[in-house]
């Protein structure tokens, strides 16, 4: 929970109790507008809702490109849903039925109402139960069990995974860890926990899906950086669609040309981040990709003219040419 005045005396929701309601809202509050606020926030706001997302960020997304960032945002306005970024949270207080949230904005003062307030800020493991310090198994600063690449704990006969460790909380990461694991204690395998390629979802319409570095971080890895950035009116599946707001970027090394990053906001993006993943892992070039054939009128397809782009005005390619 964040540190607002009024928030421990408010009636608020958290991702949980938010899908126990027998009523939809008329209007909800999202404090929080990570993957876990939108997600919830555009489903109520399918059902109905009046939906204000707002956080404490200038930008919407910040860890991810700033093209993904404005293609989402562009999205959620399209929507209809309300979104208030760089807030200054000042209090909360409940009048009544009615939830307010007093906040500033570029230094003005605003009043949120709202019939129900999501608090969607994050999770914290739950381990404050498990007496974990009578084990010799340290926690860190946010109760995390610290691990090290083995899964051990600080009590070596101790393994733990998923999102207890606070790494990428993902079931399938999770499940991964678990596998390595038991291998490990029970097998006495010394494998090795691998999370250098991890595809992250966020179910959002239009889906939010990368994998492998951003344009910022492989700069800080030191690697010459070159970028392809396809909008999503480039693509054929999603002219049929009559849902072009997106985009396909594809971060690579510029000596080299391997494929280091793939971020995509598009319907059905989570599908066509898997085929993205095997080329971030193993190693693929550009012209790998642009020289595989891609079925026509498929999602899948962004991936082959996000390559092109590096070299070619896709939009004066003929169906299908490469």
């Amino acid at each position: 929970m964040p540190q607002i005045s009024g928030l421990e005396e408010m009636d608020y929701l958290t991702s949980t109790t938010l899908l126990e309601l027998k009523k939809i809202p008329k209007r909800l509050t999202v404090i929080g507008s990570g993957y876990i606020g939108m997600e919830l926030g555009q489903l109520f706001h399918h059902l109905g809702s009046e939906i204000t997302l707002m956080q404490r960020s200038e930008r919407l997304l910040k860890e991810y490109d700033p093209e993904i960032s404005e293609s989402v945002e562009k999205a959620l306005i399209e929507q209809g849903i309300n979104l208030v970024k760089g807030a200054t949270f000042e209090r909360v207080v409940q009048s009544g039925e009615i939830k307010k949230v007093y906040v500033t904005v570029n230094g003005s003062k605003e009043v949120i109402e709202s019939d129900q307030l999501l608090v969607a800020t994050g999770r914290k493991p739950n381990t404050d139960s498990l007496n974990l310090s009578a084990a010799g198994v340290e926690t860190g600063k946010n109760n995390e069990i610290l691990i090290n690449d083995f899964g051990q704990t600080s009590n070596e006969k101790i393994y733990a995974a998923g999102d207890v460790t606070l790494g990428p909380q993902f079931v399938y990461v999770a499940a991964y860890e678990g596998g390595i694991i038991t291998d490990n204690a029970i097998g006495g395998l010394n494998k090795k926990i691998d999370l250098s390629v991890v595809p992250a979802v966020t179910f959002t319409n239009p889906t939010v899906a990368t994998v492998g570095l951003t344009e910022e971080q492989a700069k800080e890895k030191g690697y010459d950086v070159k970028t392809s950035v396809l909008p999503l009116d480039a693509v054929p599946r999603a002219i049929v669609n009559r849902e072009t707001t997106g985009v396909f970027k594809l971060v690579a090394d510029a000596e080299t040309l391997k494929v280091l990053g793939v971020h995509i906001v598009s319907e059905n993006a989570g599908d066509v981040i898997y085929a993205a993943s095997l080329a971030v892992k193993f190693g693929l070039t550009i012209e790998d990709l642009t020289e595989t054939l891609a079925p026509y009128l498929t999602m899948a397809e962004g991936l082959k003219l996000a390559a092109l782009t590096f070299d070619k005005d896709v939009s004066k390619l003929s169906c299908c040419a490469g």
